[in-house]
């Protein structure tokens, strides 16, 4: 298991917050960022502790085809 400082998921975590942050906790503005969270749990949801709560069967963009970008950002700009 991953000590808490090496959650290979943390950061995706910490760009959640970030992003629910500047757009007024409206979770619709960040739904890229909930599906890279998303995508990173379910590669890693046995290690990391920034998963619980996640649901893993639920794609949080609209349109679930999409291939996003696997990069680490705070939000786009839509």
């Amino acid at each position: 298991m991953f000590k808490a400082n090496k959650d290979p998921c943390k950061p995706f975590a910490c760009a959640i917050q970030a992003c629910l942050v500047e757009h007024n906790f409206q979770e619709h503005r960040c739904s890229e960022v909930l599906e890279r969270m998303r995508l990173c749990c379910l590669k890693w949801h046995k290690e990391s502790l920034c998963c619980s709560g996640i649901n893993l069967e639920k794609s949080y963009l609209q349109n679930p085809e999409v291939e996003i970008n696997p990069k680490i950002s705070r939000s786009s700009n839509k």
